[in-house]
């Protein structure tokens, strides 16, 4: 007998094979080509094989789709998305951490319709809070019992906002996979841990490939928890298809662009002898017809409203050829995105991120979906009270972010691998600020100015910045919400509609009040 174990992870919200950078753009990806996989692996299972399938997370927030349903939709048609998967045929459902970005309320909406069950062994909460079904699922199929086991990254209090978790507690994905995969050792012949999370070590030398946190506890999971037969991760987008000592495991990357696939071997008293991992391209699927249909208007009336103009830019261009060059020199785009920040928040000095290479900034004539491209989180903002040496910290943080090979300036390994982290590199404005890449990490900052005088260690001052970093997220731990003084709880793509709205035409400047050194 034979056991197929199919997962996506990560997609999303890019149901249709499109990035939105135009209306006729087509990509090579999307859930309606998973989804297409998905159904004929299931519809070609052969006698001797079970075929299941897991939508391990962040599925519902990260496009331009997902935007227009949170924020232009009835919280009946916000269920598009469970409707989707339900259509697809998957046997369970994990959370990722980008589940939570729109709030509980949100995420109830869009699994409304959902007619497999969500699991979340460390995810616990009162009643009124339960968000999901489960700790685990037993899909029992000709004869085989096939125990599936959910767990979410633990770290999502550190980046989440506090009302969007109220009553829900994290756990260690590994403590609970711990006291769980021995109990289902007993009640099923196969045992898979699906775990919206990723990898913290190499599988080839067991070194730590990141901070150990409980951000990514797959290593240890895998390392350390006996009587796991498959192990499904997920969270940092990366391409995994491995066996490692006898445990299969996947990661299928983002936006479905592959399937994972784990194959498993059983014998004649239903005990794994031997398996498989494998990545299962979609590129070459065709969409599925019927989810097509389903999702047709909603997806017009997207790209419709994607179109709509909000303004004007006078200046030097807001659109970015160089993203290196934007990161290294500053740029006028993120400089008009801190200008936003400071009007919203009434300080005057603030941070922000170019989140990935993809962002293009905004052309002459700037429309919702130049935004929603540019600044694809819900992001909140809030204003921390710092000494000078959190803010001189941070910005040793952010420095490191660079180093230097063969003359030329590229971005640290530890900012690309395991996963790629252009997120956790901010660009500040209020400040005039200087890095010498000639230095050793942790004193690259050679000069800190506010209001023309050197920051002392001992000076306070206040910064805005989004919520994810203001919670210590990416590894800036001298930022917390102990140190936050306001809150400003509209997302940024809000906060930039309503900029344009009141200040159009928007002046870019190209910023001058950062240099680099190599």
């Amino acid at each position: 007998m034979k056991v197929k174990i199919l997962s996506t992870s990560d997609v999303h919200g890019y149901v249709y094979p499109t990035d939105y950078s135009t209306p006729n753009n087509v990509a090579d990806y999307g859930m309606l080509k998973a989804a297409t996989l998905i159904k004929q692996q299931k519809q070609a299972a052969a006698a001797d094989e079970i075929v299941i399938a897991v939508e391990n997370g962040d599925w519902i927030q990260g496009s331009p789709l997902t935007s227009y349903v949170a924020k232009q939709t009835t919280a009946k048609q916000q269920g598009i998305f469970s409707q989707i998967t339900s259509n697809i045929g998957y046997d369970a459902g994990v959370l990722g951490n980008h589940e939570f970005n729109y709030g509980l309320d949100y995420l109830r909406a869009t699994e409304h319709y959902r007619n497999y069950p969500l699991l979340g062994a460390n995810i616990a909460g009162g009643r009124q809070q339960q968000i999901v079904d489960a700790p685990y699922t037993i899909v029992e199929q000709k004869g085989i019992k096939v125990a599936i086991l959910g767990l979410t990254t633990a770290y999502i209090p550190v980046w989440e906002q506090a009302d969007h978790l109220t009553g829900l507690n994290f756990k260690s994905a590994l403590e609970t996979a711990k006291l769980w995969v021995p109990r289902l050792r007993k009640m099923a012949d196969v045992v898979v841990v699906a775990y919206h999370g990723g990898l913290e070590g190499d599988l080839k030398t067991g070194l730590p490939s990141e901070k150990i946190t409980a951000e990514d506890e797959g290593y240890r999971i895998l390392t350390q928890v006996p009587g796991i037969d498959a192990l499904i991760t997920g969270h940092q987008h990366r391409h995994i298809a491995a066996v490692y000592n006898g445990l299969p495991v996947t990661q299928p990357g983002e936006r479905g662009r592959f399937v994972g696939c784990i194959e498993l071997q059983l014998d004649k008293n239903n005990e794994v002898q031997g398996s498989t991992a494998t990545l299962l391209a979609t590129e070459e699927m065709i969409p599925d017809s019927p989810l097509t249909q389903m999702t047709a208007k909603l997806e017009q009336k997207v790209q419709t409203w994607l179109d709509q103009p909000l303004g004007q830019v006078n200046g030097p261009a807001m659109t970015i050829v160089d993203p290196m060059q934007a990161r290294l020199h500053g740029h006028p785009y993120l400089q008009f995105i801190n200008q936003v920040e400071m009007a919203a928040t009434g300080v005057d000095i603030a941070a922000t991120a170019l989140f990935n290479n993809e962002v293009r900034g905004y052309e002459a004539e700037v429309t919702i979906r130049q935004v929603l491209n540019s600044y694809g989180y819900p992001n909140t903002l809030v204003v921390e009270r710092i000494t000078g040496a959190d803010l001189k910290a941070a910005l040793e943080r952010c420095a490191s972010f660079f180093e230097v090979q063969a003359g030329q300036v590229v971005v640290a390994a530890a900012f690309v691998k395991p996963k790629v982290q252009y997120y956790n590199y901010d660009f500040y404005s209020g400040i005039d600020y200087e890095f010498d890449l000639r230095q050793p990490v942790g004193s690259r900052v050679t000069k800190l100015k506010y209001h023309g005088e050197t920051v002392t260690a001992e000076q306070t001052l206040q910064v805005a910045m989004n919520q994810y970093r203001g919670n210590g997220g990416g590894e800036y731990d001298m930022f917390g919400t102990a140190k936050v003084v306001k809150e400003v709880n509209l997302d940024m793509t809000e906060l930039i509609t309503d900029y344009f709205e009141q200040n159009n035409p928007v002046t870019a400047t190209q910023p001058e009040n950062f240099q680099v050194k190599w």
